[in-house]
């Protein structure tokens, strides 16, 4: 069941991952998976948004602004889709999906505390094109609380 009302993450062992539906974080949602079952551990999916990044409730009129809790409750809903979607049953593995309201960097670096292994695509949805690592990456790779992976998409 998602975490839906915190603003840190807090875990106790595990791979996190952090998604945010670009191609670099689904690739890394597929390594933190195979990392998840080579350690034989839970997977712990993070999900960091604000209202310019999450998409908006289908069923909320052009006109109105939804609801925190709408919001939350279209990420968490998106989220779990993408997770089904990409890794399908998943019933060898224990996939905890942690969505939370909150920038990206510090939702990962809260859950980097109690992970064994951080894993980040190299750029997500926003940046520049032409940079090395995306500013969340740099992020996680100078202030993890543990190791951290960094996944290019499939070019």
């Amino acid at each position: 069941m998602p975490d839906q009302t915190i603003q840190q993450v807090e875990i106790d062992g595990g791979v996190v991952v952090g998604v945010d539906s670009s191609a670099s974080s689904l690739r890394a949602l597929l390594v933190a998976a195979e990392e998840a079952r080579r350690r034989n551990t839970a997977l712990h999916v993070v999900r960091a948004w604000s209202f310019r990044t999450a998409p908006r409730p289908a069923d909320c009129p052009p006109n109105v602004v939804p609801s925190l809790d709408q919001f939350q409750q279209t990420v968490v809903e998106d989220t779990e889709r993408i997770v089904s979607k990409k890794l399908g049953d998943h019933a060898d593995l224990p996939v905890q999906i942690h969505v939370v309201h909150s920038p990206s960097p510090q939702a990962l670096l809260s859950a980097s505390k109690g992970a064994d292994l951080l894993v980040v695509g190299h750029r997500g949805r926003g940046g520049f094109a032409g940079l090395m690592l995306g500013s969340v990456a740099e992020q996680c790779v100078r202030h993890a609380a543990c190791p951290v992976l960094v996944v290019r998409p499939n070019v």
